[in-house]
């Protein structure tokens, strides 16, 4: 396997009296999905927070292809290839795709918008990723199904040359359809060379598209192992603190 585009080490977070990261430690590969998950108060939301820039930890290591780095910032974070792409997916609904996806980040030539220029990277994007449901990249956002609004968010991603993304709940009040539609985004983001971080609740997503597993509990890292060598039962078990994960130490020394 190649070297992890980001390490996380013996990171720790706190909130007064509460120590909500234990030493969490966390890696995520280039052409990999890992899947992050935990019962609610796991720390999930504060692990991501702190790779986002938006909370920065207490102690510990944040590594960027072997390197320490600082996320002070989103800005610090968008800057080594991290984009997070929230539930709430922070879409204006009376603005078209095209605009959604260069939102703050527009592009301009002679103080004017490269109105052609966006449309042009924006259309190349969502073709990059084999997306074809769009009628146009002109069509505003408030007329997308929930299925084409996470696409957008994370083509949008990949607008910025996002090594690492971050998915919050990408399939949270989608249907069936619409589920099948962007896991299968996200299993061409990962073949694309992208590290990705799937957050969620729901495990049957999370054994159709993910390469690991990173279960959290009360804020430690109780077990990270291969999908394949694992199952829904034991998952749950992690996550409740009802089972006690056992690596397999004669494989890994294979």
């Amino acid at each position: 396997m190649a070297a992890p585009i980001i390490e996380l080490k013996d990171i720790r977070k706190g909130f007064g009296p509460v120590e909500v990261l234990k030493g969490v430690n966390l890696k995520i590969y280039p052409g990999q999905v890992s899947a992050l998950v935990g019962d609610n108060g796991a720390g999930k939301s504060t692990l991501i927070k702190g790779l986002a820039g938006v909370q920065p930890y207490d102690s510990g290591e944040v590594l960027v292809d072997g390197a320490p780095v600082h996320l002070g910032s989103p800005k610090e974070a968008s800057r080594h290839g991290i984009e997070v792409v929230y539930q709430d997916l922070a879409l204006c609904e009376n603005l078209d795709i095209v605009q959604n996806m260069f939102l703050g980040r527009e592009e301009r030539e002679h103080g004017m918008l490269s109105n052609g220029e966006m449309e042009k990277k924006a259309s190349a994007t969502l073709g990059s990723l084999s997306v074809r449901t769009m009628k146009s990249v002109r069509q505003k956002v408030s007329s997308l199904s929930g299925g084409q609004r996470q696409t957008v968010a994370i083509a949008r991603a990949v607008l910025q040359e996002a090594r690492v993304v971050i998915l919050d709940e990408p399939t949270a009040a989608l249907g069936v359809a619409q589920t099948a539609q962007v896991l299968a985004l996200v299993r061409r983001l990962a073949d694309a060379g992208v590290g990705v971080l799937i957050i969620s609740h729901n495990l049957a997503d999370v054994f159709q598209v993910a390469d690991h597993i990173n279960v959290l509990y009360l804020g430690t890292m109780v077990a990270q192992v291969e999908t394949a060598k694992t199952n829904n039962n034991d998952v749950i078990g992690y996550i409740t603190g009802l089972k006690t994960y056992e690596p397999d130490l004669e494989g890994a020394a294979r």
